[in-house]
């Protein structure tokens, strides 16, 4: 086959925009009732609708929620955990209204909950007595929002009664399979829950309230991550204590570890119903931990402690349920985009349920990961996952060198993986390189390393980027002069710091970035909003150290082009972040581009959006790195340009 010689940037790609939000979902929330297996797909084509999915036993799919109806809630404005389900009737939260719906099989959905200012999450139906527990976000006082653990019956409407109170923050209401304990996480400001949690359990006094919660883990310094009762009733949960997220058990009025490795079973908790194991049996748990930056799946028999690690073809697993027989969970290796996947505990065969793609790409256009280690600032070192482009069609001249995209993950206390994502073989595939990189304070490399971001965001971050296009532009694999930047959220305020205090990137992108830190301080939603306290210090008494890291207080050091992306109805970071960001620039003279994106809130759920945002990107870089994209792509307006 011949290959066509051409610029990098400029190659003709099957992985288009178009198919990308057409053929693409997301998928989370896996629930198990019975035979029946649940999850809850996001789907851009449908307005970024979530959709509450149900596959029985024969292999039968159906959406579960109807047309006119968004299963996502906002507590913490993140969300998770919109529902729950026992024996086919699903309990749902609402996008447009918030409120509880049930659902029982074959009947449109019901409110079980009143209008107003009530957010709920994290379900556990007690069916002994009737009623849902659940956490519980009043938005209806002065101030910031109340939240609570509350019981909702299960029939009629109610605000539910509230069972906890007077912690800043709850998740994880679990019940003791007897239904006569109750065990759940609270933590308060300014811990965010992978700083400090608490893990508390009390006696259910039958349609009462409850009797004396005890704490029997967690603390100001200790992450404790999903309790949950085994079957025979001994209560487990995951904790960083050890300085790695592991297995531990409760009883005899102790906590033992269960199995000690360096290797995370928990995940920083930005949404709620996130699970990493289950009990296949009184004493055998499947679970799943990261390590590196790869997830792995083993089985724990509790009795002897050993463990056996089970093959997989997946380098990412999360969402992980578990049943008498099989795991379920959501799936993705770095040429595979994520499946729900059912893997049998005996045979440890897996079948494919649902694929988040149905795109059917030629794996000679797939760019496979690197995994790469690099030193950086402070004689540490920082971990990324790097792309070099890939397109079996296009050989670039032999003396260019790819443009290079560094891409920031969002938390910080994220993490990126090697899974197959569509949107990075948007680039590679056209001739782009791209690294994702782990800076210090991601997830997945142990609490030290998770903390080492503390005091130093926009320092130690930006300084890992920066690091990792050094790194590949020593190595001769990029071209320095076609060095950008792009991330979303916290990712963004890399970016924009990236920019304005280091000369490295000649180009920039910032999806709902944050470009001012002391009115992020004043002006964001409660779960975050103390957030900053460990990351750069406490506000007002280190308000210098807030003006001397926001990137709007010092235009006059930017030097080169920037796009920005922003939702009007972002609650996390509200667009006059970006706003103000753009005006700068345009004063200043800098070819700079805005694109804003009307009923988008914190991140985009629109296929038009999406797609939007992507070409719209591609179309910046052409502009100011001097090269025609092969796509049709609809102009940006570049002031300065």
């Amino acid at each position: 086959m011949t290959r066509h010689t051409a610029p990098f940037g400029t190659w003709v790609s099957p992985i288009t925009s178009d198919l990308i939000v057409s053929e693409t979902i997301a998928i989370g929330s896996i629930a198990l009732d019975g035979d029946d297996i649940y999850w809850v797909e996001a789907r851009p084509i449908e307005g970024g609708r979530n959709v509450i999915v149900r596959r029985t036993a024969d292999g039968q799919l159906t959406d579960v929620t109807p047309s006119s109806f968004n299963a996502r809630t906002r507590v913490h404005e993140y969300g998770g955990g919109a529902f729950a389900i026992a024996d086919g009737v699903v309990f749902f939260s609402n996008d447009e209204d918030q409120r509880i719906y049930r659902q029982d099989p074959d009947r449109t959905p019901a409110p079980i909950t009143p209008t107003g200012p009530l957010r709920y999450t994290d379900g556990v139906i007690d069916r002994r007595r009737g009623r849902l527990i659940c956490v519980r976000e009043d938005h209806g006082n002065d101030g910031e929002p109340c939240n609570t653990l509350v019981a909702v019956p299960l029939t009629g409407v109610d605000s539910g009664q509230v069972l906890v109170t007077g912690s800043d923050f709850y998740s994880s209401p679990r019940l003791h399979p007897d239904g006569h304990s109750l065990a759940w996480l609270s933590w308060n400001h300014p811990n965010m829950p992978w700083d400090g949690t608490e893990l508390w359990v009390a006696s259910l006094d039958g349609q009462s309230g409850l009797g004396e919660p005890t704490c029997v883990a967690g603390g100001v310094d200790e992450s404790i991550f999903q309790p949950e009762w085994s079957p025979d009733g001994a209560l487990y949960f995951v904790s960083d204590r050890s300085g790695w997220w592991n297995l531990y058990r409760w009883r005899d009025g102790k906590a033992e570890a269960l199995l000690l490795k360096q290797a995370e079973f928990g995940l920083p908790q930005w949404g709620f119903g996130m699970s990493t194991y289950g009990f296949a049996a009184d004493h055998q748990i499947a679970c799943t931990y990261s390590s590196d930056g790869d997830s792995k799946l083993v089985t724990i028999d509790t009795m002897s402690g050993e463990s056996a690690e089970i093959e997989t073809p997946y380098t990412s697993i999360s969402g992980l349920r578990v049943s008498p027989k099989h795991a379920v969970f959501i799936a993705a290796s770095p040429t595979e985009t994520a499946a729900v996947v059912s893997l049998d505990l005996t045979t440890h065969r897996t079948e494919m349920l649902r694929r988040t793609s149905r795109l059917t790409i030629d794996k000679r256009f797939v760019s496979r990961p690197q995994a790469i280690t690099f030193p950086t600032a402070q004689d540490e070192v920082a971990h990324a996952f790097f792309y070099p482009p890939c397109n079996p069609d296009y050989t670039a001249p032999a003396s260019d060198r790819p443009p290079l995209i560094v891409n920031c993950h969002g938390g910080p206390t994220g993490a990126t993986s090697s899974e197959l994502r569509l949107k990075t073989q948007f680039w590679t595939s056209r001739g782009f390189a791209l690294v994702n990189v782990n800076y210090r304070g991601s997830s997945g490399y142990g609490r030290a390393y998770r903390e080492s971001l503390n005091g130093q965001w926009g320092i130690a971050d930006v300084a890992d980027c920066v690091n990792a296009a050094r790194h590949l532009i020593e190595q001769g694999r990029v071209d320095p002069a076609k060095i950008a930047i792009s991330g979303g959220s916290a990712g963004g305020y890399t970016v924009l710091c990236a920019l304005t205090f280091h000369d490295v990137f000649k180009a920039g992108a910032s999806h709902y970035g944050i470009s001012d830190l002391e009115a992020l301080a004043k002006d964001t939603h409660k779960f975050e909003s103390r957030y900053l306290d460990r990351l750069v210090g406490p506000y007002p008494q280190q308000r210098d150290t807030y003006r001397e890291r926001s990137p709007i207080r010092f235009p006059d050091r930017l030097s080169c082009p920037v796009i920005f992306f922003q939702g009007l109805e972002d609650a996390v970071v509200p667009p006059n972040q970006a706003e103000q960001m753009v005006q700068a620039l345009v004063s200043k003279g800098l070819p700079v581009a805005y694109v804003p994106f009307a009923g988008e809130q914190h991140g985009f759920r629109r296929a038009e959006n999406i797609k939007r945002a992507m070409d719209a990107e591609l179309y910046f870089y052409g502009r100011v790195f001097g090269f025609e994209p092969a796509d049709s792509i609809e102009p940006v307006e570049i002031e300065n340009l």
